[in-house]
C-alpha cells in the first residue's frame, strides 16, 4: 500500500496478531470446524439480535478477533494493516493509548453497526441483518487508518499499489469510495457500515480526546502563570540566546 521501510512488530500489535490468528486456527478452524463442526459466530459474533434481545453484550468485543473461515486473506489483510498502521502509531503514541484507541474504534465501529441496525428493525426494514453476524477487525483498522492519515498525512502511499498520492488523500478517497458503496447497495453494506463506524469512532476519540488535554493545559498554564515572576538579567553573556518557553 505504501513506501514505507520495515516496520518492526510493536509489542501490543504483536499481541493482538497472535490473539487473532489463535482464534481463527484454533478456535474457528480446529474446534470449530472439524473437532466440533459448529461455528462461533453466531456466539462471539456480532449479531444485533442477540445484543439487543439475549444481552450478548460481549459481542461488541469479540467480533474483532473472528474472521472468515471461508476466506483466509479477510485474516491476512487485516493482519498486514494492523501489523503496517498499527506499529507505527504504537511507537508514535505509546503502548497504553495504542490499546484505549484500537479498542475505542473497534467497539465503537460495532456500537455504531449495532445502533444503525436496530434502528432499521424496529421499523420493520432491517429483518436480515437482524439475524446475521459480522466479524472480523475491520472496524478497528479503518480506525487505524484515519489516525495514519492524520499524523502521516503528508507521506507516499501507493493507491491500488500503483498510483502514488499523499496518505491523507488515499485516506479520503477511501471513506468516499465506502461511503459510495454504502449508498450504491454494492458489495458487503455490513462489513462497509464497520469500515465507516471505524472511521466515524476515531475522528470521535482523537476529537474529544485532544479537546480535554487541550483544557487541561490551559488549566495548567493559567496555575503555573500565576506563580511567574518577571527575572531580568543584565549580565547576560556575549553570544547567549534569551529565555526559551516550552509547551
Amino acid at each position: 500500500m505504501q513506501q514505507m521501510s520495515v516496520v518492526p512488530l510493536t509489542p501490543v500489535v504483536k499481541w493482538l496478531i497472535i490473539a487473532n490468528v489463535a482464534v481463527w486456527l484454533g478456535l474457528e478452524i480446529i474446534v470449530g470446524r472439524f473437532l466440533l463442526d459448529t461455528r462461533f459466530d453466531t456466539v462471539l459474533g456480532l449479531v444485533p439480535g442477540r445484543v439487543i434481545e439475549n444481552f450478548w453484550l460481549w459481542q461488541v468485543v469479540s467480533y474483532m478477533f473472528l474472521h472468515s473461515t471461508f476466506t483466509p486473506m479477510h485474516l491476512v489483510l487485516n493482519m498486514l494493516m494492523l501489523w503496517w498502521l498499527g506499529s507505527e502509531l504504537e511507537q508514535r503514541w505509546g503502548s497504553r493509548f495504542f490499546v484505549a484507541y484500537y479498542f475505542a474504534t473497534g467497539i465503537g465501529a460495532g456500537l455504531i453497526y449495532l445502533l444503525f441496525h436496530t434502528g432499521l428493525f424496529l421499523v420493520g426494514k432491517d429483518v436480515g441483518a437482524w439475524s446475521i453476524p459480522v466479524v472480523g477487525a475491520s472496524g478497528a483498522i479503518f480506525g487505524l487508518l484515519l489516525a495514519y492519515g492524520i499524523l502521516f498525512g503528508e507521506r507516499i502511499v501507493y493507491f491500488f499499489l500503483v498510483f502514488p498520492m499523499k496518505a491523507k488523500f488515499f485516506v479520503m478517497i477511501l471513506a468516499a469510495m465506502e461511503v459510495a458503496t454504502l449508498l450504491g447497495g454494492g458489495g458487503q453494506g455490513e462489513a462497509i457500515l464497520c469500515h465507516l463506524g471505524g472511521l466515524v469512532s476515531g475522528f470521535l476519540f482523537l476529537t474529544v480526546y485532544t479537546r480535554i488535554q487541550q483544557s487541561r493545559w490551559r488549566k495548567q498554564g493559567g496555575k503555573r502563570g500565576r506563580g511567574l515572576r518577571l527575572v531580568v538579567n543584565n549580565d547576560k553573556k556575549e553570544g547567549e540566546k534569551g529565555p526559551r518557553y516550552w509547551n
